[in-house]
């Protein structure tokens, strides 16, 4: 493992709890939440919108295949922990393109059934499509849920990311949902956050490009939204969490339908 840069995927494993990461990844999560203490919340919340957004795929909308873009490690509660416990059937690919990230998923992923996981990049979704493990895995005649939870906004305008997402849903048949979860814009954010921002930026190689409630609704555009549409993360299917409660810290994102 290279310890002389933090890796966000690591980053994201120490602030969930798990003990795949370096020093360098602690001092930098520790930087973080020491400015901003709510990235450590953020980052447990989007696991665990993650969590309720698969358990709604599986038991309520019967998908049984996930493609998992950008996953990172495989930290703690799954995509296929979660589906299978739902259906012991589900299949699922993690992609993500950091070749330490992938050995060390696949080293731990080594003998669970349906699972797969492959080096690739978000910016190519031909390879990703027509990778064996995904051919072998998906049955792309079939819905699939698509997930690229906390994974956009390390995509740069340049990178067309909405035209991008489009792309893959046109590879997918209908009854296809997509899941994504998004930073919001410090612009709409608070002073300790825009701070957080700032202070990650300065320390880590992948920028993080937030953006408007009205930029990441747009990544729905034309599909059928599931209730209660784009909301702050926390909300969404918490059946504990104050509705009324719209911080604009933190994850926004939903869920939609391919039609």
């Amino acid at each position: 493992m290279k310890t002389e840069k933090p890796n966000i995927a690591r980053i994201y494993d120490y602030l969930l709890g798990g003990t795949s990461n370096s020093p360098a990844d602690r001092a930098a999560a520790d930087e973080l939440v020491r400015i901003q203490p709510i990235v450590a919340m953020s980052v447990r919340e989007n696991r665990a919108f993650l969590g309720r957004a698969v358990r709604y795929l599986v038991a309520e909308a019967g998908i049984r295949q996930f493609l998992d873009i950008g996953a990172g490690l495989p930290t703690m509660e799954n995509v296929h922990q979660i589906a299978q416990r739902e259906a012991a059937d589900a299949r699922v690919v993690y992609v993500d393109n950091d070749p330490e990230v992938i050995s060390q998923a696949q080293t731990l992923l080594a003998g669970s059934a349906g699972v797969g996981a492959i080096e690739a990049d978000i910016r190519d979704p031909s390879g990703i499509f027509g990778h064996p493990v995904t051919r072998g895995l998906l049955d792309l005649t079939r819905p699939v849920g698509l997930l690229f939870v906390s994974l956009l906004h390390f995509l740069r305008e340049e990178d067309r990311p909405h035209e991008l997402v489009r792309s893959y849903l046109d590879s997918l048949a209908p009854g296809s949902y997509l899941v994504i979860s998004h930073g919001r814009s410090a612009a709409e954010s608070s002073a300790e956050s825009r701070e957080a921002e700032r202070a990650y930026n300065s320390s880590m190689d992948n920028a993080l490009n937030l953006r408007s409630m009205e930029r990441i609704e747009a990544f729905f555009e034309g599909l059928e939204i599931v209730e209660p549409g784009v909301v702050n993360i926390a909300l969404w299917g918490n059946t504990t969490a104050d509705q009324r409660d719209d911080s604009r810290d933190g994850f926004y994102g939903g869920i939609g339908r391919l039609r």
